[in-house]
């Protein structure tokens, strides 16, 4: 179970990434990004934080497949998918609450799973009990 949730996780972060690089290189979706509130094409600040936003999720990807046990590496520590199930968890509830429409029926549930993955991720490498923040 531990390994499918890492590879609907990093499937779903996969197409994350894009569609914010995507924003980055002038894609004119702004409407399905960031409430709604920028319809068209990003600013360079936006752009710059939709570069931002999509290299977190790389890293987010990174411990995830790292947790899992799907690759091993220094760069995520066992501790980090608790930022990821923050993170995760203000997104899903984001963007299930956004008042854009069109970006609550995309991100929506792309979130919800996201978030519903890690959360089987931690139970999964029992890390309910074993990884708490020190």
């Amino acid at each position: 179970m531990t390994r499918t949730a890492a590879i609907v996780y990093i499937c779903l972060c996969t197409v994350v990434v894009l569609f914010q690089m995507a924003l980055a290189l002038g894609a004119p979706w702004g409407h399905l990004a960031m409430g709604g509130q920028w319809p068209g094409t990003f600013s360079i600040g936006l752009r710059l934080l939709a570069v931002l936003q999509a290299a977190l999720l790389v890293w987010f990807a990174i411990v995830v497949a790292n947790r899992a046990g799907l690759v091993q590496t220094k760069y995520a520590p066992r501790w980090a998918i608790w930022v990821v199930f923050g993170v995760s968890t203000l997104s899903a509830i984001a963007n299930v609450m956004t008042p854009s429409i069109p970006e609550r029926m995309l991100w929506g549930p792309v979130a919800t799973v996201m978030l519903i993955s890690v959360v089987a991720i931690i139970v999964g490498t029992r890390g309910l009990k074993n990884s708490a923040p020190k």
